[in-house]
């Protein structure tokens, strides 16, 4: 799957880039509107991120310039104007979807997974590593059939794990992946939530599923 990343932020889009880079996407980025707006109208791509604020034409003005022609290839916008009127007036210039900055990875790839299902390949909304099980549809946890009742940050990370069930995650890669971009990589905030997560995923006599490698990261393993 090819994806256009039109964002003028060289930070945001290396760290875009490398992310889906690894999610196995072939990325091309460009910096500028007119240039976007060009390559996107190539047809060559199966998705586009767009940011509002670029040089040499608005994401809002290119949007709606490659709508009046193409009704089809899903557009995610990508901005740091997250209130409610700017998504409205995104939304309504023809957007697929709308992600304010700053955002958690794990959530853009899975939009963008969202946005290229093909008609009727139906969406895998169903995790399972262990005896651990994940609907992410509807958010919910359960360990050997025993709900688990996480918070919306425990929930996000616990996703991540388990869709690299096995991998040792460096704390930068659950950072990125997680809490996104921008979040100051001296924090602790890693291994405060996997703490919170042993905490609610222990059951007496089973083995904690996920793993520390000292100065390595975090892996979630088979914990049945």
């Amino acid at each position: 799957m090819r994806i256009l990343v039109v964002e003028d932020e060289r930070a945001i889009a290396d760290f875009i880039s490398r992310g889906l880079e690894s999610e196995g996407y072939a990325v091309t980025w460009v910096a500028d509107g007119v240039e976007g707006e060009a390559l996107a109208r190539t047809g060559r791509f199966d998705l586009v991120l767009l940011d509002i604020m670029l040089p040499g034409k608005n994401g809002l003005e290119v949007l709606a310039s490659l709508r009046s022609e193409d009704s089809e290839t899903p557009v995610i916008l990508l901005t740091a104007k997250g209130e409610v009127p700017d998504r409205v007036a995104g939304l309504d210039a023809g957007a697929t979807d709308y992600i304010p900055k700053p955002f958690a990875f794990e959530e853009l790839v899975a939009r963008i997974r969202a946005h290229l299902r093909t008609p009727g390949q139906g969406a895998s909304t169903e995790l399972q590593v262990g005896d651990i099980e994940m609907n992410l549809l509807k958010r919910t946890v359960s360990r050997q059939g025993t709900q688990v009742n996480l918070s919306a940050r425990e929930f996000d990370l616990l996703a991540f794990l388990m869709r690299h069930p096995g991998q040792v995650l460096s704390k930068e890669q659950l950072l990125n992946g997680v809490w996104g971009y921008d979040y100051d990589p001296g924090t602790n905030i890693v291994g405060v939530y996997i703490a919170y997560l042993r905490r609610k995923l222990a059951i007496d006599g089973s083995p904690e599923p996920i793993e520390t490698l000292r100065s390595v990261g975090y892996r979630l393993v088979d914990g049945q």
